[in-house]
């Protein structure tokens, strides 16, 4: 089943367009992978009985704590 995603227009730090079209395929590609991989993860854990809001929230807290390794502090 293909997931129904909306790719936003990416922007860069200081609000640019990012219009080079390797790097939209590649933003693409990786957010439909991982979108897919959710998709199968959430469904195993449904059917192994989790609940599913709990699931979700951990899904999405997971997403909200990925590290940026190049931000300059």
């Amino acid at each position: 089943m293909a997931l129904k995603i909306e790719i936003p227009v990416w922007r860069d730090p200081e609000g640019n367009v990012v219009a080079c079209v390797e790097k939209l395929k590649v933003m693409r590609e990786n957010l439909e992978e991982i979108a897919q991989m959710a998709q199968d993860a959430f469904e195993d854990a449904v059917l192994m009985g989790c609940e599913e809001q709990q699931v979700r929230d951990f899904l999405v807290a997971m997403m909200q704590s990925l590290d940026n390794p190049y931000r300059s502090e």
